[in-house]
């Protein structure tokens, strides 16, 4: 076995922090980008505080920038159940996993699928693995489709920047 276990892999600690700022800044009522910028300058002044890494940062981000549409899309998959009423940090581990299925072109479905799981297992309830693995289960089967649209909307943005006609 390699001495790299891979539980603790840079990207699932920035995906551990990310769920801390995400459930922090809705338990405190802030908002995740600031709380989470505010943590990283901090973190300059202050060695007590750890670093917040690039991607915990790219992770923060893109929830808050796409939050409507990500809750949208987890409770199409809750039967019999509400986002609200789900504990909040499997709000927010599924949240993070949601983006990434969506948005991370570099991360493979199924590993934003086992992380998720990996921090249910960590974080939350003992229910909570396998509800997690439920809905996105779903939720994976619709990503292709989602990443598809965003890369065909994106490289049209880019098309009209580069013609000149935004």
């Amino acid at each position: 076995m390699s001495g790299t276990h891979k539980k603790l892999g840079a990207r699932h600690k920035a995906r551990k922090r990310a769920v801390d700022f995400l459930f922090e800044a809705e338990a405190r009522d802030l908002d995740p980008v600031a709380l989470t910028s505010e943590r990283s300058d901090l973190s300059v002044k202050d060695d007590a505080v750890a670093p917040v890494a690039p991607y915990t940062v790219t992770l923060v981000s893109g929830v808050a920038e796409n939050l409507d549409r990500i809750d949208q899309v987890i409770s199409s998959h809750l039967q019999d159940w509400t986002l609200e009423r789900l504990p909040a940090v499997d709000r927010a581990i599924l949240r993070i996993a949601v983006w990434e299925l969506f948005h991370a072109t570099d991360v493979p479905p199924v590993v934003a699928v086992d992380e998720a799981v990996e921090l249910a297992k960590q974080l939350s309830t003992d229910d909570s693995p396998g509800f997690v693995n439920g809905i996105l289960g779903q939720v994976v089967l619709v990503a292709p489709q989602v990443r598809s649209a965003a890369a065909a909307t994106s490289q049209r943005a880019q098309q009209d920047t580069d013609s000149g006609t935004e």
